[in-house]
């Protein structure tokens, strides 16, 4: 497919800085793809010196294919194609001395982090979850905007304000000590690294001497900062955004840096793509007018060469229940009528909890479906903690598995220790599982925590004996039995339910591992625990975020998660007040970024989108009655079906309640 004029434009021009307001279905991929092609072929860049940053793994795999198949392998080499994070972490593992931190620093993901935190603020907090996740997201956000424990503790107003300040100075402590980063990290330490080393910079500077940004307008204030520092003056940059679709506030991302780009650099050049590939023009017309309802720095109007196709329609129903039932019949029959497949339908919501009832329906109807970043297997914390336990055994000087585990189930070994412990190895440049051995430690350390901490390694030890010995299946048996993990899962459960469950999640993990081990599985080769785990590990890393995407399922998410993909038929479910726009968004008077997040749903559907909403819903125990969301009202009123608009009970409508009673019926239509 050639470029249109101004794709084309956007990747010919290359002597200055460039913006890319790239509408939805714009092909804004094509355009940093086929840029980092142009740069290499026309413009005599080696792909080594340029760069491309993302959100997303996924993202930035394709980009790097696409790429390789217009350079193909021997002129792409070289060409790094990463997140935000990734390059940050690259930046830190070349230049990890002048950070102060050690070769083999850990990384903490958010649960390591929970844990370390629910464990230092014991005393502060209490363990208690809200106000934990509060200081995490707290820590977060401060790091996003490039914040040091003195200056928060300098801002802090409220005595809840001093108490995170203080908590997230302990915290940068405990982390240093462990040579540990968590992910906020990746991002911040380079910058702060950049900022004040001339040397680090001009490095890095002539190593990456073109730079393309992808989804800018989900950049936060550290993301933008690296960017600037990377390019320096000479903005060589292109970055690609939208505002209309940034709907990452939460997480710290501005669109205001949009803006920030024209005042950093006023020869900016704005090359805007607005043809649509994707939708049909009545779909493009009803997401332009609602977003025409936003305040915007750059003016643009999406348009389509596809007709206009069918109307939007709005689907009502009395409850929750009877919501999933229309959806799920709307899909039966539609695809009946059209020989369709069932990966062209996405069911779209704004919450998690919204997908309950719908999966149940799906389920009941066996209707095959795919719930998109729904929890995996391995992010669970029982199998974290067992892969930590089983990570220890193959390389002792795993440090944040040991971390994980040298706590779990308690054994008397706290943060105090820990911290010593963490110091020692740092002072010693050695892991803290080798530490825990040297008589030095005893200068530092004595009394129950040390004779706790030995009893701990000495018994890792044992077990990786065993494990060596031969009887590696018996050793991993012995190794969740010795810890008693069944008991310790029973006692910090919310129920004797869910710490069954979990268990049987602990069993399932054994089995693979057993059948992998004697040989058991398709390539009947036994193997050594080391490969065994490893296997295990990358295939956790892999799954993360990744499926089957070839399957024939729905796909259900959030509307969050759908950003960026496509589908022919779109269910978008819950269009009332207090769900889309979120309640929690009309008290801060954040209407915008709602909007935003209405208009990104709109423009996933190429072909049908299809609105539901209920007339009571039950929330939090009580029965209320929801109002049709104001995003509805600002839709162009003729090119939607409004149901409620048609004359009371068709001889379809009579089929479809013919199950329910006739006094039902009369009952819902008097109530209108």
């Amino acid at each position: 497919m050639k470029l249109n004029p101004r794709q084309d434009e956007a990747v010919k021009y290359v002597s200055g800085p460039c913006l890319v307001l790239a509408g939805a279905g714009s092909g804004k991929t094509r355009v940093i793809t086929n840029k980092m092609a142009y740069l290499v072929q026309q413009c005599g860049y080696q792909a080594r010196h340029i760069a491309a940053v993302t959100f997303t793994n996924k993202a930035a795999r394709e980009m790097k294919e696409r790429v390789g198949q217009t350079l193909g392998k021997k002129e792409a080499r070289g060409l790094m194609v990463s997140t935000f994070h990734t390059l940050g972490l690259n930046i830190i593992r070349r230049e990890y001395k002048s950070l102060g931190l050690k070769a083999g620093f850990s990384l903490f993901d958010d649960q390591d982090q929970l844990a370390l935190l629910k464990e230092l603020t014991e005393k502060q907090l209490d363990g208690d979850k809200d106000l934990l996740r509060q200081l995490m997201s707290s820590i977060s956000n401060w790091k996003n905007d490039m914040l040091v424990p003195e200056q928060v503790l300098g801002m802090a107003q409220s005595e809840q304000d001093h108490l995170f300040a203080f908590c997230f100075e302990m915290y940068q402590k405990q982390m240093k000590a462990y040579n540990a980063l968590d992910f906020d990290d990746l991002i911040a330490m380079p910058v702060l690294l950049l900022r004040t080393n001339q040397e680090v910079r001009e490095r890095w500077q002539s190593r990456i001497r073109y730079l393309l940004v992808d989804e800018y307008q989900d950049t936060n204030t550290s993301q933008y900062e690296l960017v600037r520092l990377i390019v320096g003056e000479r903005g060589r940059l292109t970055v690609v955004g939208d505002d209309d679709q940034s709907i990452y506030s939460w997480r710290g991302a501005k669109p205001q840096n949009l803006e920030l780009l024209s005042q950093d650099y006023p020869n900016l050049k704005v090359i805007k793509l607005e043809q649509n590939y994707r939708s049909t023009s009545r779909i493009l017309r009803c997401a332009n007018i609602l977003i025409a309802n936003n305040p915007h720095v750059f003016e643009k109007t999406l348009f389509s060469e596809i007709p206009d196709g069918e109307k939007l329609k709005l689907l009502t129903a009395k409850n929750e229940d009877h919501e999933a039932e229309r959806v799920t019949g709307e899909i039966i029959a539609h695809k009946f009528l059209n020989r369709t497949d069932y990966k062209s339908y996405a069911i779209l919501y704004r919450g998690n909890h919204q997908s309950r009832l719908i999966e149940k329906s799906l389920m009941q109807n066996r209707i095959p479906y795919k719930i998109s970043g729904g929890t995996s297997f391995f992010a669970r914390a029982e199998i974290k903690d067992i892969m930590a336990y089983l990570r220890v055994l193959v390389n002792p000087d795993d440090d944040n598995a040991f971390l994980r585990i040298v706590n779990t189930p308690k054994r008397e070994i706290g943060p105090v220790t820990l911290e010593k412990l963490g110091s020692y190895a740092n002072m010693r440049g050695k892991s803290l599982f080798e530490a825990s051995f040297e008589l030095g430690l005893e200068q530092h350390l004595s009394g129950r925590g040390l004779e706790s901490l030995r009893r701990f390694t000495s018994w890792i030890v044992k077990i990786s004996e065993n494990a060596e010995r031969g009887n590696t299946v018996e050793a991993v048996r012995s190794l969740v039995r010795d810890i008693n993990y069944e008991d310790w899962l029973y006692e910090t459960s919310p129920s004797p339910k869910a710490a069954e469950m979990r268990m049987k999640n602990v069993s399932d993990l054994y089995s693979w591992i057993t059948a992998d081990l004697e040989g058991d599985n398709y390539d009947q080769e036994v193997k050594t625990l080391k490969e065994v785990v490893q296997r295990l590990t990358l295939r956790d890393m892999m799954e993360r975020g990744e499926g089957d995407d070839d399957a024939d399922q729905v796909q259900l998410m959030t509307l969050h998660a759908s950003k960026g993909l496509e589908f022919p038929y779109v269910f978008l479910m819950g269009a009332e007040e207090g769900i889309l726009p979120h309640q929690t968004s009309i008290d801060e008077d954040n209407v915008e970024e709602e909007r935003r997040l209405m208009y990104v749903g709109i423009t996933r559907a190429q072909k049908e989108l299809t609105f539901t909403m209920c007339r009571e819903r039950r929330q939090y125990g009580e029965l209320i009655k929801p109002t049709q969301s104001r995003f509805l009202d600002e839709l162009p009123f003729d090119d939607v079906e409004w149901e409620l608009q048609k004359k009371p009970q068709t001889a379809e409508e009579r089929m479809e309640k013919g199950q329910s009673h006739i006094a039902n019926i009369r009952a819902m239509f008097s109530k209108e």
